[in-house]
């Protein structure tokens, strides 16, 4: 499980959260080979004549949890979002500035995800996907779930980085060229 915990900027993360990082990175492989199944699968019923149409639901369902379960994942690992081109080169009071601006920012997009995904969620209760007749919140639900996960992760590295500062060993230039 430790080799699913991104190690970069380690200073803007709580230890206590690593757990919830690695369980969203399995659920985010889970998802992606599934819906990666699911499509063979149709396509493969489909060649020989005999479609599962029901495949189309799950494969729905796959990718909208792994789309939004791998944003709050990215979240968590400063892997989106962030202007890390422009603020990796900057220094002191610019550099804080400019990561706290950037992250409220992010914190405002989370809460409006969460609280109209809430709201989407709680109208989808009353709608049916066909022939299933599985209610859409199974496939909304992961939104507002999400908004209150980027939220939290968003929290968290506002938090250490007023404490510890946003800059970090990676952005130094000659670690990011030997990345490169």
């Amino acid at each position: 499980m430790r080799a699913l915990i991104l190690q970069r900027h380690r200073r803007l993360k709580w230890k206590a959260l690593d757990p919830l990082e690695a369980l969203l990175m399995i659920l985010c492989g889970v998802c992606i080979a599934m819906f990666t199944l699911t499509v063979f699968c149709d396509v493969v019923t489909r060649t020989i004549g005999v479609p599962w149409l029901w495949l189309q639901q799950v494969t729905t369902a796959f990718f909208a949890w792994g789309v939004f379960i791998g944003l709050a994942a990215a979240t968590r690992r400063l892997d989106h979002f962030y202007l890390a081109e422009i603020t990796k080169r900057m220094t002191g009071a610019p550099r804080q500035t400019i990561e706290i601006v950037n992250r409220l920012i992010v914190l405002a997009v989370a809460i409006v995800i969460a609280w109209f995904g809430w709201k989407n969620a709680l109208l989808d209760l009353g709608s049916f996907r066909m022939p299933s007749l599985i209610p859409l919140t199974v496939y909304t639900a992961i939104v507002p779930i999400s908004g209150v996960l980027i939220a939290l992760f968003t929290v968290e590295q506002l938090v250490n980085g007023w404490k510890h500062g946003f800059e970090g060993p990676e952005d130094r230039e000659d670690v990011v060229e030997h990345v490169l």
